[in-house]
């Protein structure tokens, strides 16, 4: 069911559709219960987290940035690369808490993933939650976010993202 690269739906929301994620994501994760502590995935999830973080009253906020160099290994594609950590919290400020990882989009999940794993190895527990889940790239078949707005097999262009332009992407005009 994947579609060919060239031929990926692209899909532009508005600040109108992401508060409305957001509010489909409040109630989900207040049915789980609280956590003491959010990590936001940079860039995408710093907005997503700030908004969410101020909607559930979570005040320990942090950050991780990751990066999966495009590294090929005896011919297998760069997506299976390690993830190089460029900025991670000391383990010592997860320990023992409940951590929401949030970032915009689940898309090939590697990046939720390892945050989560490495959130666990410091002793916290980590729960996932983007605003869109990509079923149809994801690399991990038994994974999926613990939460998530939507699910999608289309490019999700954030209203955060439209002046740093579209990659090249021909959308219409929304004005």
């Amino acid at each position: 069911m994947d579609r060919p690269e060239g031929s990926r739906r692209h899909e532009r929301l508005t600040w109108e559709d992401v508060d409305k994620l957001v509010d489909v994501l409040i109630p989900q994760i207040r049915a789980v219960g609280l956590f003491t502590g959010m990590i936001m995935i940079t860039r995408g999830g710093v907005i997503p987290g700030g908004m969410l973080a101020e909607a559930l009253g979570i005040q320990h906020l942090l950050t991780a940035a990751v990066d999966f160099p495009a590294v090929q290994t005896q011919g297998a594609p760069g997506l299976l690369a390690w993830p190089q950590f460029l900025q991670f919290p000391e383990a010592s400020l997860l320990a023992n808490r409940r951590i929401l990882i949030v970032d915009d989009v689940w898309g090939s999940g590697r990046t939720s993933i390892s945050v989560r794993e490495r959130v666990i190895s410091a002793g916290a527990t980590g729960m996932t939650c983007v605003l869109h889940y990509n079923p149809y790239r994801s690399l991990f078949t038994h994974e999926r976010p613990d939460f998530y707005g939507a699910s999608t097999d289309a490019y999700i262009v954030y209203p955060w993202e439209v002046d740093r332009g579209t990659r090249g992407i021909a959308l219409p005009d929304m004005n």
